[in-house]
């Protein structure tokens, strides 16, 4: 029977069985579930077991989170349950079927734009860049722009626009770069068939509204002629002719012999594909997308555009909760090929402000308490510059009522927004640095709706929350007392109790007394502590296994990781490629299809997972090598993994590289250095006796 033979046992009955588990498999710390009916599952329960650290579902896996020994957990919960594991992919495609319709396509979307996003962030700073220089009438009298007078801002100008052409008029072939990605079909294919719909033997675009009918170029087949029309910046013919091509090539290696499937497969499939785009779905495509973007400007620029502006601006962070903002993405970038423009754009900025400033009324609230400072400052800052997962997630569910300060004020804001008529030329970094993807023209109104998604959500929260964290600070300090009375002892007890805690002091002001001296007498037995530990010499330390800036665990905010859930630990953000030992070990486990983690087991019985970037997993191994064996013994700087950093931020996720401590083993009093550069084999990173 295996270590965890009876774990294994209680998992599966409170997953509901056998007969409830479509698909299992595993990663470096969690089991990952596609369940027939997720209803069944006792998520509480679960969470109460020894063994279980967490849980929680995403794209319709349930995850349980078990920690480094979930390989060996894995081996046994198979077992027991008498089924076969599969891979996450697999368990990827059976969790689909817990998604509804529109939960498939919202996936889908995200999956295909995810890559592509710092492609298009860099081209909107670029245009934001170019806006500034070329477009801001600032000198002479407001009659000349920067260009206009120096040939050196000119030059650049020129020059940058080689990027943004780019990523914005060459959209559609990383769109179909990607699709053939996401479905894993040839991706050169995909890549080429996105070439034939920018084709510079094809009519521009940007150009065919201002070109007569008969001046259009055409393919002329003798019993018809075609339109020679690109789809420069269009979305949906290029989802639409990518996914062709993906059912094309999957169709023909189905029915064609091995022998000869790699001239049949790639010929027959692109050849298709590309007649079918230009001939049919293009046109179709484009049709489809203008309609799109029409309904959707029609509803910023129209009669109730205000009544739009005021429902899209509040609702937008509830949208991100759910993971439908993703298609705001293809309706951004339709709007911007159509109408040289989007408005729907600068209200997605101002509710990242607009969440952000409800952080800060939080700070304002909570800036007496350090705790909750660690978490609200970052959280804070990061949504100003665009990421608003850490607040949304981090500080503004949590107590409620700043999340719907924030909707209030992102809904104001978006009112004056779309009141105003401004217009992005581009998709770029949300929250405060949108303003450079704004055009010219609308910067200053947008500034104002800056202002608006500042002081609206930091007032309201501010003025909700008085009263809330002041109740919530009277009932803490309060529990002996309602404890008293709520055990039916004397109410005159009961206010006895509460009146030797509480006292008021000159200014009126509520002081625990009793806790403060606690506070005291703790901080001074930590000082004690730290300096007994200063004063003995440290038997063991854990170097830096990347070069990179060291933070944190908390700074990490993936929601597993940093909370503790797996042990206490550290991060660097890595400036390398190479993962070391941070000491002498024994590989106790590896990921043999990710390849993006490694389990290290040290002589005094001390586990450490490293693991590299957030949600590296999904990628399958691409970007990453082991250079070490289950098993083998190294040394401290042994290489143990080559990474690509460059294919972890195309791939949509972050670099930043983790060490958990697992288990102590026999180690004490573990300090962790961060917040400092750090040299990989050199700098020490953990320190313990």
């Amino acid at each position: 029977m295996g270590q965890y033979a009876e774990d294994a046992k209680q998992l599966l009955r409170l997953v509901g069985g056998k007969e409830n588990i479509a698909a299992v498999s595993h990663c470096m710390t969690r089991m990952r579930f596609a369940l027939a009916e997720p209803g069944k599952a006792d998520v509480k329960a679960i969470e109460a077991m020894k063994v279980v650290k967490g849980s929680f579902t995403q794209s319709g896996q349930f995850q349980v989170i078990i920690g480094n020994t979930v390989a060996d957990f894995y081996n046994d919960f198979v077992k027991e349950a008498g089924i076969e594991g599969v891979s996450k992919d697999a368990v990827k495609q059976a969790a689909k079927k817990n998604q509804n319709v529109l939960q498939r396509v919202i996936t889908a979307l995200a999956e295909i734009f995810a890559p592509l996003i710092p492609a298009i962030i860099t081209g909107g700073l670029i245009l934001g860049f170019r806006n500034c220089i070329d477009s801001l009438y600032l000198f002479e009298n407001g009659t000349k722009t920067l260009c206009d007078i120096s040939q050196f801002w000119a030059g650049i100008d020129s020059f940058l626009w080689l990027i943004g052409e780019a990523v914005f008029h060459m959209l559609p072939v990383g769109i179909c770069w990607s699709v053939t990605k996401k479905m894993g079909t040839t991706q050169m294919l995909g890549i080429v068939l996105g070439l034939t719909l920018v084709s510079g033997q094809l009519l521009n675009a940007y150009v065919v509204a201002g070109t007569a009918a008969a001046d259009i170029p055409k393919w002329n087949f003798g019993g018809f002629q075609v339109n020679m029309i690109g789809y420069q910046g269009q979305v949906i013919p290029a989802i639409l002719a990518a996914f062709t091509l993906v059912y094309l090539e999957k169709f023909f290696r189905r029915i064609t012999p091995q022998v000869i499937s790699m001239i049949v497969v790639p010929f027959c499939s692109l050849l298709l594909s590309v007649m079918a785009a230009h001939f049919v779905l293009g046109p179709i495509g484009w049709k489809i997308g203008a309609a799109i973007s029409a309904l959707v400007f029609a509803g910023i620029t129209g009669t109730f555009k205000v009544v739009f502006g005021a429902v899209f601006g509040a609702v937008y962070a509830p949208l991100v909760i759910t993971g439908l903002h993703h298609m705001s993405n293809a309706i951004d970038l339709q709007l911007i090929a159509d109408y040289g423009g989007t408005m729907l754009w600068p209200m997605i900025a101002l509710s990242n402000i607009a969440q952000g400033s409800a952080v800060l009324g939080m700070v304002w609230l909570q800036r007496k308490d350090p705790e909750a400072q660690e978490v609200n400052i970052p959280a804070c800052i990061s949504c100003y510059l665009g990421v608003t997962e850490p607040a949304i997630f981090g500080v503004n569910l949590k107590k409620g009522f700043p999340f719907v300060c924030g909707m209030i004020g992102s809904g104001v804001a978006a009112v004056v927004c779309v009141a105003t008529g401004t217009t992005a030329n581009a998709i770029g970094v949300g929250g405060i640095p949108g303003i450079l993807s704004i055009q010219p023209q609308f910067m200053a109104s947008f500034a104002v709706c800056m202002v608006i998604a500042f002081a609206v959500p930091f007032l309201l929260t501010t003025v909700a929350g008085r009263k809330g964290l002041l109740a919530d600070k009277v009932n803490e300090t309060a529990g002996p007392a309602e404890i008293a009375s709520g055990s039916g002892a004397d109410a005159g007890l009961a206010a006895g109790v509460t009146a030797s805690v509480m006292c008021e002091n000159e200014a009126g002001q509520r002081v625990d007394k009793e806790a403060s001296q606690r506070a005291d007498k703790e901080a001074n037995e930590a000082d004690k502590t730290a300096y007994k530990i200063a004063d003995k010499a440290v038997s063991g330390k854990l170097t830096a296994f990347l070069s990179g800036k060291a933070i944190p665990l908390k700074e990490v905010k993936d929601g597993v990781f940093s909370e503790g859930i797996l042990g206490d630990g550290m991060a660097i953000i890595p400036e390398t490629e190479t993962l070391y030992a941070p000491a002498d070990a024994e590989i106790a486990a590896l990921m043999p299809d990710s390849r993006h983690a490694c389990g290290l087991k040290l002589e005094n019985g001390m586990e450490v997972l490293l693991h590299i970037g957030i949600d590296t997993v999904s990628m399958n191994g691409d970007g990453f090598e082991y250079l070490v064996q289950e098993g083998q013994k190294v040394r401290a700087g042994a290489p143990l993994i080559k990474f690509d950093r460059a294919k972890i931020k195309a791939a949509g996720h972050r670099d930043v590289t983790i060490c958990i401590i697992s288990s102590k083993g026999n180690a004490q009093d573990i300090q962790f250095h961060t917040g400092m550069n750090v040299i990989e084999n050199e700098t020490a990173v953990a320190v313990f006796r």
